[in-house]
This record gives C-alpha cells, structure tokens and sequence, in this order.
C-alpha cells in the first residue's frame, strides 16, 4: 500500500535516522556504576527559581534544588506512562500503511520504556543519599487512566507540551551548569538526545489526528486540553505543597515562618516548569497556529491566565 499524500514520511524517516543515531544503554552509557554528588545541585537555579529566597543558606538552596530534582526525575517516570500508551495507540492507524511511519512511532515507544525504566532505577539511588521522609505523590496508572480518557487531539497537545518544555530545560538550563551532580546531568543530557525526535513525531501526529475530525470535536478537544492542564495544575499544587514541607521538616524550625513563601515559591517554579515553559515554546504556539482556531487559543490563553 502506497504512504498516504498527507504524511510527510521524510520527518518520519528523519526520527529513524535521529534513534538510531543516538541509542543509548541505561547501565552502560548513563549509570556507569555512578553514585549521585550531593555536594552539588541537582536542578540549576533556571529551573528551581531558588535564587529569590535570599533567606536561605547556600546549603539550604542546594538541598532545595536536590528535591526539586528528584521530583523532577519522577514528573517524568509518570507521564510518560501515558505518552507511552497513547504513541502506541497511535501506531493503530499506520498498521497498513506507512511501514516508515509505524517503526518511528514503534521506536518513540520502545524508548519512553526504557526511560520509565531509567527513572524509576534512579529513585532508590536518589533516596539513598537523602533523609527519610520524601514523597511523590502522583500515581502513574491512575493518573494516565484518567489522561487517555480524553481525545486523541487533546491528548497529543499535552504530549507535544511535555516534551518541547523537556528539551528546552536541557538545552537552556541544564546543560550550561557546571554545578550540577555529574550523574544527574548526564541523565538529561541523554534523556535529551532521544527526546529531540519525539517531539517532531508529536507534531507529526496531532497535525494528522487534526486533519481528521470535525470542527466540533476539535472545539470540544481544547476544552479537553484545558481541563487536563487544570489537572496537571492541581497535582503541581499537592506536589509542590509536599516538596516544602520535606524541605522544613529535614532543614529545622528556623524557616518555618517562610513557609507560605516557600509553598508560593516552589508552585511558581513548578508551573514554569511543566506548564508554561512549554506552552510558550515557539514550536507550540506555531502549533497552535495550525490545529486551533485564534478563539480557540484565546480560550487557552485566559485559562492559562488564571494559574499566573
């Protein structure tokens, strides 16, 4: 059978090449047997937004910075639990078609596996080197149980969002540190390298899915889109809520006073970072440009206004 005219099979060829490029083994490329440095930062200041704290110690910032970075390994454990599941309900629609569409999809998901794998071997590592009492909250199976209930067009916005704001991070943030656990770096230096093709099979995939349906399932989809964007609002608030009150319970009673400052300041950097970060990525809003209405997009826009 003949690739469908709509399909722009050179991007998908593209994503081939780019994974085979850049594989990597978990234990042999990543690990190498490497221990966490607590002596450093895990997430840089770009990212955490610590730096507006002028109440805490350099000690303080660097333990703030170390829980923020677990969570952060582990934000990305769960959702892509369910970026996992949606891809490979994707790969559906190439079965008898495009054979160099289905092995990029067929690839994306093999790799979001073994990145499931990668953070969820690196917990207990980073347990290990903290005090007992930290908590992540979020349950991957429910909370991708309850994404994959929406759309296929809603979900894929929320997909292309994730994974352009993972980029970014790497790009702008991380990789310009020389402060950082070495370890840790690394993960997202190589997390980065398979990523960089996923977003395009992203965009790839919702301009197609768009193509698909009408007018008034795509208007019914951004409200999807928006109401998912309010559920990742609520699990940062409870995350964010939880970070802080680990912080002061291991860092004593002297900043219990910052508490509310602290909660304030850590949802912030928490909606930077897995909200806005992405939404206002230039490839997003090109996006947008293409799959939504400029009333449609208004409606995202006073919707995101409200978490400002």
């Amino acid at each position: 059978m003949e690739p469908s005219p709509e399909l722009d099979i050179e991007r998908y060829a593209k994503c081939i090449e780019v994974s085979k490029r850049v594989r990597w083994d978990i234990d042999k490329d990543v690990l190498r047997g490497r221990p966490f440095d607590y002596s450093q930062k895990f997430l840089p200041d770009g990212l955490t937004r610590i730096d507006r704290f002028d109440f805490m110690s350099e000690h303080d910032k660097r333990f703030a910075s170390q829980i923020q970075g677990r969570t952060y390994a582990n934000m990305f454990g769960f959702v892509e639990r369910f970026i996992t599941a949606k891809i490979l309900d994707c790969t559906r629609d190439h079965w008898l078609g495009s054979q160099v569409a289905l092995e990029s999809l067929v690839r994306f998901c093999d790799e979001e596996l073994k990145h499931q794998m990668l953070f969820r071997k690196i917990e207990p590592m980073m347990a290990a080197g903290m005090p007992r009492g930290y908590t992540f909250l979020p349950d991957p199976d429910a909370v991708a149980e309850a994404v994959l209930k929406n759309s296929t067009w809603a979900v894929m916005g929320l997909i292309l969002e994730i994974e352009l704001f993972t980029q970014e991070h790497y790009k702008q943030s991380i990789a310009p540190q020389d402060n950082l656990s070495e370890l840790y770096k690394d993960i997202f230096l190589f997390h980065w390298k398979e990523e960089t093709s996923h977003a395009i099979v992203d965009e790839l995939e919702w301009a197609r899915v768009n193509a698909k349906i009408s007018d008034r399932e795509r208007d019914q989809a951004v409200d999807e889109l928006i109401a998912m964007v309010a559920d990742v609002d609520g699990i940062l608030q409870a995350q964010s809520a939880a970070d802080v009150d680990y912080f002061l319970k291991i860092s004593g009673s002297s900043m219990a006073d910052k508490a509310r400052d602290l909660k304030a300041g850590f949802l912030d950097a928490y909606r930077w970072q897995y909200i806005f970060s992405g939404v206002e990525h230039p490839r997003y809003q090109a996006m947008l440009g293409v799959v939504t209405t400029a009333e449609q997009r208004q409606r995202l826009g006073e919707a995101l206004a409200t978490l400002k």
